[in-house]
């Protein structure tokens, strides 16, 4: 297959690469076998005008792009977008999340709610994705079954809890582990597409016995783990409560053997020590950042630049429902902007307490991120969790958005229509999208009221 069209991606943070009236050769394994600005001889159409072997899509006007990877959202709290946000986490946890995810016990809720979500997913882009599901062993079949129905290839987990939550989203740790390994198991064969993310939601809600037993769970079948890390202050500060032996949040997961070395997501990370830093870090942990979530439920703002300087893998999530819109473009604007508030507030003086002379950004100050650095974040380094995923380089998984952003009166290169996509566009500038070579068609549309 031969996709033509305006070509852009980002081989690296500091690298945008764009084709105008390119080509992104996709050889039958799905992976892409190069990108070119004139097509080489061996794929030129022959003497009838069609092409000799490969099948060419002509997008010709439109940008042909990386599809989003999301590394931190949570599929049971759709329902609930856009509610408590004068709250802070641990209220907003109570008094609206606990609540929303009891109804995931009823099968049939369940299953009306994820068709909706997976739909929601696919109109915004995000095809590779990991999810929390709620703590039901059921409820959680049905979304990964769904997914694999679906084309898209996201990891799910079955959320583990077994304490400091209210009685109906409880269970035991012997009760939690068996559901969890009981879904292990049948993905293996049931759901090929569709990966099982070992997930305790968060220290506070997860006893050492269930915390070790994930761990070993992890480790018995070389399973990937996420969860919640130094989100909110009263949150660190009830780890420290409830792990007075372990010296930061990140000790305590890395003591139970949920730190899995370039197999973990923690998401949030806002309050890091220089050591949880170092710990990530080594630990090769991908780090999600969820600006429009923090921001939404008064958490902080990630020191994005700082993470990144100190070489973390740094990606950005929707953190659905506390943040309020699945799009990843919305979380990059995000993502973008949060970073401009921290060099702001560093120049005058409101961050760290350093300012420069005149108003110029000290090199104390963190410069904020740039288009290409947050749409790497969204794309490649979101998925280096998934494989050679989010680029346009040979051997990636051709995993693409074909967006269509209509008229052009400025005649606008390709960067610059990536950019007014990113800050403008919506689900529907998307008028194909591709997961390793084949495209997707929109999945429960009869179910969500759009099909014709």
């Amino acid at each position: 297959m031969i996709i033509k069209g305006d070509i852009a991606y980002t081989p690296s943070p500091q690298e945008l690469v764009t084709i105008e009236d390119g080509y992104v050769v996709v050889g039958d394994d799905g992976r892409v076998m190069g990108t070119y600005s004139s097509l080489p001889a061996q794929y030129t159409p022959a003497t009838t005008g069609t092409l000799t072997a490969p099948t060419l899509v002509d997008c010709t006007g439109k940008l042909v792009i990386p599809a989003f990877n999301d590394l931190h959202t949570h599929a049971p709290q759709y329902p609930m977008l856009g509610n408590g946000f004068d709250c802070e986490l641990l209220p907003w946890l109570e008094r609206y999340t606990f609540p929303a995810e009891r109804h995931f016990e009823d099968p049939a809720f369940a299953d009306h709610w994820y068709r909706r979500f997976v739909n929601r997913m696919w109109r915004v882009g995000t095809l590779r994705f990991s999810a929390f599901a709620s703590m039901h062993t059921e409820a959680t079949r049905r979304l990964m079954e769904l997914c694999q129905e679906s084309g898209l290839r996201p990891v799910v987990g079955k959320v583990n809890m077994d304490r400091n939550a209210p009685e109906y989203l409880t269970e035991s740790a012997d009760d939690s582990l068996a559901g969890t390994e009981e879904l292990i198991r049948w993905a293996r064969t049931h759901t090929p597409n569709v990966g099982y993310v070992v997930t305790p939601r968060f220290v506070p809600s997860t006893t050492s016995e269930l915390m070790r037993g994930l761990g070993e769970l992890a480790d018995r079948y070389d399973l990937p783990v996420q969860s919640h890390l130094d989100e909110n202050p009263g949150e660190v500060a009830w780890v420290r409560d409830l792990h007075p032996d372990i010296p930061t949040y990140t000790d305590v997961y890395d003591r139970h053997g949920l730190l899995r070395d370039g197999r973990t997501i923690m998401a949030h990370c806002i309050h890091l020590t220089d050591h949880e830093r170092d710990l990530l870090r080594d630990r090769h942990v991908f780090v999600a950042h969820c600006a429009q979530s923090n921001m939404n439920l008064s958490s902080g703002i990630m020191p994005a630049r700082r993470w990144l300087d100190a070489g973390l893998t740094v990606t950005i999530a929707s953190d659905v429902a506390a943040g309020q819109d699945p799009a990843m473009n919305r979380h990059i604007v995000q993502s973008i902007e949060a970073s401009k508030i921290r060099t702001l507030e560093a120049k005058r003086g409101g961050n760290d307490g350093q300012a420069s002379q005149a108003g110029q950004i000290s090199q104390a100050a963190e410069p904020p991120l740039t288009l290409p650095e947050a749409f790497h974040m969204a794309t490649k380094a979101g998925g280096r969790f998934f494989g050679t995923v989010g680029s346009f380089e040979p051997g990636y998984d051709f995993d693409a958005l074909v967006v269509d952003e209509g008229e052009n009166p400025l005649d606008l290169p390709v960067a610059d229509r990536l950019e007014r996509f990113v800050y403008e566009g919506d689900d529907r500038w998307i008028e194909r999208r591709y997961v390793a070579g084949r495209e997707v068609p929109e999945p429960f549309a009869q179910d969500t009221g759009r099909a014709e």
